[in-house]
């Protein structure tokens, strides 16, 4: 590659990388091309970006940033995955593909990650996984919001709800005889 070519690929690197939410570094040797075909459609799917890039490239490229400890997990064939709006999807679908597949078929192995100025290891990236999105956090906090005025109202109401069942109770009582 010439070097007009790598200073493209270098600018393309580092725009991506400016603002990213969280980023995840795998192996994929021996993984089958339908597999990988697969894997980066469902990284596409979720607003993830998922390439095969040259490691040398990538230190240039987080050289001097804050992403820079990602280095040292730059060895081997390493695909580089990332997203700009959730932290957790990249690292729930790498996950998902790491444990996934026939046991005799090598699988995707992360290496480590990025987040939030955090080098991450393999275990970093499954606890990010984990982490609720942004979905389950405002779900969450309306369930919340929720609660005491749905409280209030079985409160409110328990009183003359209570008293036409003991009216209807007297009625079937007055009935029946």
């Amino acid at each position: 590659m010439d070097k007009a070519g790598k200073a493209e690929i270098l600018g393309e690197i580092k725009e991506a990388f400016e603002g990213v939410a969280s980023v995840i570094v795998a192996e994929y040797s021996g993984i089958t091309v339908p597999v990988v075909t697969a894997m980066r459609d469902d990284f596409r799917k979720n607003n993830c970006h998922y390439r095969v890039l040259k490691n040398s490239l990538v230190k240039i490229a987080v050289k001097d940033s804050k992403m820079e400890a990602m280095s040292v997990l730059l060895t081997g064939p390493t695909a580089i995955i990332w997203s700009h709006e959730s932290p957790q999807a990249p690292a729930k679908i790498a996950i998902k593909w790491a444990n996934t597949g026939p046991k005799d078929q090598p699988k995707l192995k992360i290496k480590g990650g990025f987040f939030d100025g955090t080098l991450l290891d393999a275990a970093g990236v499954d606890a990010l996984s984990k982490m609720p999105g942004k979905d389950e956090i405002r779900a969450s906090l309306l369930m919340t919001f929720l609660a005491a005025p749905t409280d209030f109202v079985r409160t409110i109401i328990a009183g003359p709800q209570n008293f036409a069942y003991l009216l209807d109770a007297r009625k079937r009582q007055l009935e029946s005889t």
